[in-house]
């Protein structure tokens, strides 16, 4: 699929592991767009329409045994649907899209986390998204104890959830090698810090991206 034009609406990303605090500061992300006057669309991947939903539940529920790369296919065909039917209408009227996730997360999880070539990964992107890139993406990040210790308290886990330290340390290795090598979009947020300290980052950096 081509990615068709022109699209006036931007598309923003929030990424990272497990007990990063991406709820919470996906709607403080969304507020500060709406209250700088931008009409915002909030979604989330896997999900964002019903089939990408069904989808997420059929990844999510514990106990599946899902092998990579049909993870990694389920993953972009429910992509295929969010970004043909949400992201792209969106973007194109001139919605602000902040999404919960997107490829980076493919490159993050299936790749860093399951050994599935990046190569592979962005073939199929090229195929399902013609390439679409966020305008900014932006990268939560805590050290693995602190991810752990935040999790600790949760009741019932999800399949990606109950994986062991050593696939979210592959998972979070992946990341940063991601905004190494893409600085200008990828930005980095020092979410161990608190909620205040964490939000007025991702606001300055929001401010410096988007507002210019």
């Amino acid at each position: 699929m081509n990615k068709p034009a022109p699209m006036t609406g931007r598309l923003i990303t929030v990424e990272g592991i497990e007990g990063v605090g991406k709820s919470t500061n996906l709607a403080f992300v969304a507020g500060e767009l709406q209250g700088a006057g931008h009409d915002v669309l909030l979604t989330r991947e896997p999900g964002g329409t019903p089939l990408g939903e069904r989808i997420r539940e059929l990844l999510l529920q514990p106990g599946n045994e899902i092998v990579p790369m049909a993870e990694l296919l389920l993953l972009f065909a429910a992509r295929a649907a969010h970004v043909e039917t949400v992201i792209l209408p969106a973007l194109q009227s001139g919605r602000w899209v902040v999404c919960d996730r997107f490829t980076d997360a493919s490159h993050a999880y299936q790749g860093g986390g399951r050994g599935i070539p990046g190569a592979t990964i962005d073939a199929l992107d090229q195929l399902v998204t013609g390439g679409l890139r966020p305008d900014l993406s932006l990268l939560l990040d805590v050290p693995l104890e602190v991810s752990a210790e935040r999790q600790s308290g949760r009741g019932d886990r999800d399949r990606f959830e109950r994986e062991a330290g050593p696939f979210f340390r592959r998972v979070r290795a992946r990341y940063l090698e991601l905004a190494q090598a893409q600085p200008g979009r990828i930005r980095v947020i020092n979410a161990a810090r608190s909620l205040p300290e964490v939000q007025a980052e991702i606001r300055r950096v929001l401010q410096e991206s988007l507002f210019r």
